[in-house]
């Protein structure tokens, strides 16, 4: 039976889950933020629309009857200088009280186009100044400057009760706009009034629902998953029969009855994991036992064959020395078989002890100048570079703390392998470089020579691998395999540009320091010595 079926069944409100939770949640608070919202939409449109009222039609029309009343009256103050004294100079403000009358006019049309009784007061003042114009300042500007006009005194007293009249049309203009801009300010702020109470009840709402929200959380979500997290801690702790105990919504409640099942059938495996362990355990020290003895016997048996060998090699030599030319041609070619054979199995063993040096023997770290490694190694290798019209350059390179004689032998092997396998009647141009990248140093040995098909980039560095027979090239088919144990030895990698063409390049890294795990002795993976597939 599972946590779950053991569960007891509740009704109502204890079979929600987390999701149905808070999708109620939501919805409800969704719902009543949104009835706020478009009250607040409303009442923020309402202040926006009675703001653009106030500031851009109600206090614009007063500014604008103010300046109308100004052209008026610079219109009546300029005529009436004219027709007393009949100076030209008193003709100019009434010109431009004109223009400003028409611009004002025009202007306040525009600002009061949606107000029927403002418009109608614009129309008394333009009528009544039209008549004032009409019986007084035109006939008057009309007459001859340099006297005074007869006409001004003649209707003077007809042009004060025009110009009352134009006064009065202004007045009550003006009166009636600075009630309308008090009655919209008056309702901006009873509408902003209105808004701040509405986003005040809003933000009182928000803080309600944001606290319903953490306490629903805190008690729904927050101390199941903490009650259950101390239980698994309990658990972690190493008292694997301490039981969970399940709380919360019907999910959460459901999670803890399927962890504790968990932790039931992990208890089950424990014992069978413990008893895997000891097993391994054992395994581990056996493998390790038996890759020490594969290191020792391959030292041994190399080293071992070494006196016999010689001797074989000895007697090959002096048989072929004596004998030579005295027995028959088939019996000469045995001989050189048997000399051949002796010589070859002696560079074999050779190398083979060389492999098997690699970190035991040779694992004293110091502070290695490749630049001088490299020149060291040019000039061990002089009489074959000599010999093929080599061209060999180089970048700078760094020191490193590594193992110098194993430096020394993994130039040897990559600058001879480059020498070695050059293309006929081609000197062999080699280069090397060096540069940073990351916390290693990458290195390239590039050559002019046959180069390497991709088929064959990860067997030339398997001990035993050639890719020419003996006849061609000659050769153990250990020295690749050798680079590849010494870069490793150094926490690097090794491997063939598969991209380079026109010769052969490889690749490898070294870090500036050597590894931890650097004495360890890995025995590699070897291939048979009769197998011709690989470099």
């Amino acid at each position: 039976m599972t946590g779950e079926q053991r569960q007891p069944r509740t009704r109502g409100l204890s079979l929600w889950t987390t999701r149905r939770w808070l999708r109620t949640g939501v919805a409800v608070s969704l719902a009543v933020l949104a009835v706020l919202g478009l009250t607040g939409a409303w009442v923020l449109a309402r202040t926006g629309t009675l703001s653009k009222d106030l500031v851009d039609v109600r206090s614009p029309a007063l500014s604008t009857a103010i300046r109308l009343e100004s052209a008026i009256l610079n219109q009546e103050t300029g005529i009436r200088g004219y027709g007393l004294t009949g100076t030209p100079g008193f003709i100019a403000p009434y010109e431009r009280g004109l223009t400003e009358q028409r611009t004002s006019s025009a202007r306040l049309a525009e600002l009061l186009d949606d107000d029927r009784d403002a418009l109608d007061d614009l129309k008394a003042v333009q009528e009544s100044t039209a008549r004032w114009q009409r019986r007084i300042a035109r006939p008057v500007a009309a007459a001859k400057p340099g006297a005074p006009s007869p006409l001004a005194a003649e209707r003077a007293a007809e042009g004060k009760a025009a110009f009352d009249r134009v006064r009065a049309n202004l007045s009550r203009q003006q009166e009636r706009l600075r009630a309308d801009r008090l009655r919209a300010r008056d309702d901006l702020m009873s509408t902003m009034t209105l808004r701040n109470w509405v986003f005040g009840a809003i933000g009182l709402v928000i803080l309600f629902l944001t606290a319903v929200v953490f306490e629903g959380l805190r008690r729904g979500i927050n101390r199941p998953l903490e009650r259950l997290g101390a239980d698994a801690r309990t658990i972690a702790g190493g008292d694997f029969d301490h039981p969970i105990s399940p709380t919360g919504p019907a999910d959460l409640r459901r999670l803890s009855g399927e962890i504790d099942s968990m932790r039931r059938r992990l208890v089950r495996e424990l014992a069978f994991t413990e008893e895997a362990r000891v097993r391994l355990d054992a395994q581990a020290a056996d493998l390790q036992r038996s890759n020490a003895e594969l290191e020792q016997f391959a030292y041994v048996a190399s080293h071992d064959l070494q006196e016999p060998l010689r001797k074989v090699s000895s007697f090959t030599q002096l048989l072929q020395r004596r004998y030579g030319g005295q027995l028959d041609e088939r019996a000469d070619q045995y001989i050189d078989f048997a000399v051949d054979g002796a010589n070859r199995m002696q560079t074999l063993i050779n190398d083979l002890l060389d492999f098997s040096r690699v970190g035991r023997l040779h694992n004293a770290h110091q502070s290695v100048d490749l630049d001088k490694v490299l020149e060291q190694t040019l000039s061990a290798l002089s009489v074959g570079i000599e010999e093929s019209g080599a061209t060999i350059t180089h970048d700078p390179l760094p020191s490193l703390v590594a193992d110098p004689t194993q430096m020394g032998m993994l130039w040897q092997n990559l600058i001879g392998n480059a020498v070695k396998f050059r293309r006929p009647g081609e000197p062999p141009k080699i280069h090397v470089t060096a540069g940073r990248e990351g916390d290693l140093w990458r290195f390239t040995v590039t050559d002019n020579g046959i180069g390497i098909e991709p088929e064959y980039a990860d067997k030339v560095f398997v001990i035993f691998q050639r890719l020419h027979t003996k006849d061609a090239y000659s050769g153990s088919g250990i020295g690749l395999a050798m680079c590849k144990k010494i870069v490793e030895f150094h926490g690097g990698t090794i491997a063939v540009d598969q991209t380079h063409r026109g010769g052969a390049r490889i690749v490898f890294t070294l870090t500036p320091e050597p590894p931890e795990n650097s004495g360890s002795f890995t025995v590699p993976e070897a291939a048979l010595p009769g197998t011709e597939q690989a470099r």
